[in-house]
C-alpha cells in the first residue's frame, strides 16, 4: 500500500479513537519500552512486593528529589542549549529528577489530532541525560572513589511520555534504578471536546523500594476571563477522576492518583490574578507579592473548597512566571508601541503541588531560562522511602546476579541510540 494511503487510512482511526476516548497508548511508556518493562517483571519474581507482609524490618531512608515544569511554548530547543543552572548541576546533585513539560510542540491541529512525534522529546531527554551525567568526567579523589561516584552519578530515565505538547521525563541515580519498580502511564486529554490532548495530564507513578510514588504533569484550561478558572478546576477534577493505572492483582498495585503514598502535581495550572492588568502589572513592579497572592486563582478556589483539597503549595517568594516576551525579561503588555498584541497581565501560571506524608519541601523557586515565554519552576523536596532491610551478603548477591545486569543494561538506551523511538495548603501560603 502505497504511504500516502496508509496516511489516509490511518487518520481518521486517529481522530476516531482521540475523539471516543480509546485508551490506546494510555499504559504504554515511551520508555521504557514494553519488552524492558516485562523483562523487568520476570526479573522481580523474587523480590519483595508492594504491601508484603514479610516480617522482615523496615527502615527509612531519605531521597532528595528535584522536581521542575517548564511550558516552553513550542519551541524545539536548539543544541547548544544549557539546561545546568535549570537542573542545578554545578554545586548540587539530587537523586530523583522529575521533570514536566508542556508545550514541547506548537499546540496546532494536525499535532493534536495527529500521531504522536517524539523527536521533540527526544531531544530534550538528550539533553537531560547529557546534563546530568556531565560531571563523570570531573573527578578527584582515589580510583576507588571514582568508581563509587561515577556509577551513582550515572542518572537513567526510567519512565518518559509524551502527550502532544505534555512530556514527562523521571530519572533516577543508577544505583537506585534497580529499585524502580511497576512503571506505568495514565494519559488524560481534557482539551477540544473535552478529550483532545491539547490539554489534560500525563501521570506516571512507580514503587521505589516499599513505597509508591505518583507525578501528574498537567497543562490546565487556559483563559483570563472572569469565570475561567471554574474550567482549570473541572480538568483538575477530570483529571483525578479519569487517571487509572493498571492493577496487578496479586500485587494489589494503587490505581488512582490519591492511592500512592507520596505524590506531586506540576504544571502549567493557568491560575491567573484576579486583579485588572495595569494594577497587577504595577504590584508586580512593586513586588506586592503579599497583595497579588492575595487574588491569586489557584489559592482563592482553594479556599473555597473548589480544587486541590488536601494539597500543598509552598511560600511563593518569585516574580509571576507568566507572560515574558521571547528572549526578554519583559512581561507582555508592558512595552509601548506595540499595537494589536493581547495585554495578557503577568500571574503565577507554574506552580508544584505535593500530597502526602514523608515530603518535606526544601526550596520552592523559579529559574531564568528565556527560551519561552514562561519561567521554568523547581521544587525540591526531601522523601522519605520505606525499605526491607538487608544484610551486605545479600546486597552483594544482587549486584553480582543476572538481574541487576538486566536493568544496568536498559539504561544504556539514550546511549547506544540517539534516534530511539520512543485536605489543605500548608499555613505558609
Amino acid at each position: 500500500m502505497p504511504e500516502t494511503h496508509k496516511q489516509e487510512v490511518i487518520w481518521p482511526r486517529l481522530v476516531a479513537n482521540k475523539l471516543f476516548r480509546r485508551p490506546m497508548s494510555s499504559f504504554v511508556a515511551d520508555f521504557p519500552s514494553s519488552e524492558m518493562i516485562v523483562e523487568a517483571a520476570k526479573a522481580d519474581q523474587h523480590t519483595e512486593s508492594p504491601g508484603t507482609t514479610l516480617n522482615d524490618p523496615k527502615e527509612t531512608h531519605k531521597f532528595k528529589l528535584f522536581s521542575s515544569t517548564w511550558n516552553v511554548g513550542g519551541v524545539a530547543p536548539p543544541d547548544d542549549l544549557n539546561l545546568e543552572d535549570w537542573l542545578d548541576t554545578k554545586n548540587n546533585s539530587y537523586d530523583i529528577y522529575v521533570l514536566g513539560f508542556q508545550e514541547i510542540v506548537p499546540l496546532s491541529a494536525k499535532n493534536v489530532l495527529g500521531p504522536e512525534k517524539n523527536r521533540i522529546s527526544t531531544k530534550w531527554n538528550l539533553l537531560i541525560r547529557d546534563t546530568l551525567n556531565k560531571s563523570l568526567c570531573n573527578f578527584n579523589g582515589d580510583q576507588e572513589s571514582k568508581v563509587e561516584e561515577s556509577f551513582a552519578r550515572d542518572f537513567q530515565c526510567v519512565v518518559s511520555k509524551q502527550m502532544v505538547g505534555i512530556l514527562v521525563s523521571v530519572w533516577v541515580r543508577g544505583d537506585l534504578q534497580s529499585y524502580v519498580r511497576h512503571p506505568s502511564v495514565s494519559c488524560v486529554g481534557c482539551g477540544v471536546l473535552g478529550c483532545l490532548g491539547n490539554k489534560g495530564s500525563v501521570s506516571v507513578r512507580f514503587w521505589l523500594h516499599n513505597t509508591s510514588f505518583c507525578f501528574v504533569c498537567c497543562h490546565l484550561a487556559s483563559g483570563g476571563k472572569e469565570g475561567d478558572e471554574m474550567h482549570r478546576n473541572s480538568d483538575a477534577m477530570e483529571i483525578l477522576r479519569r487517571t487509572s493505572f493498571p492493577r496487578d492483582h496479586a500485587l494489589d498495585l494503587p490505581r488512582k492518583i490519591l492511592d500512592h503514598d507520596r505524590i506531586i502535581w506540576l504544571g502549567d495550572l493557568n491560575y491567573r490574578i484576579s486583579l485588572p492588568g495595569s494594577m497587577t502589572r504595577l504590584l508586580v513592579e512593586q513586588k506586592e507579592w503579599k497583595v497579588l497572592l492575595e487574588n491569586d486563582q489557584l489559592r482563592g478556589e482553594v479556599l473555597e473548597g473548589r480544587a486541590f483539597e488536601g494539597w500543598c503549595e509552598g511560600a511563593i517568594k518569585f516574580s509571576p512566571t507568566y507572560k515574558y516576551y521571547p528572549n526578554s525579561d519583559k512581561y507582555y503588555g508592558c512595552i509601548q508601541g506595540k499595537k494589536g498584541e493581547k495585554k495578557r497581565a503577568p500571574a503565577w501560571c507554574d506552580r508544584i503541588l505535593w500530597h502526602g506524608k514523608g515530603m518535606k519541601q526544601n526550596r520552592y523557586d523559579r529559574c531564568e531560562s528565556r527560551l519561552s515565554d514562561h519561567r521554568p519552576v523547581i521544587a525540591l523536596f526531601t522523601v522519605e522511602v520505606k525499605a526491607f532491610m538487608r544484610n551486605s551478603n545479600s546486597l552483594r548477591s544482587f549486584f553480582l546476579s543476572e538481574r541487576f545486569n538486566i536493568i544496568k543494561g536498559h539504561g544504556e538506551l539514550f546511549r547506544k541510540d540517539e534516534h530511539i523511538r520512543s485536605g489543605r495548603f500548608s499555613e505558609n501560603i
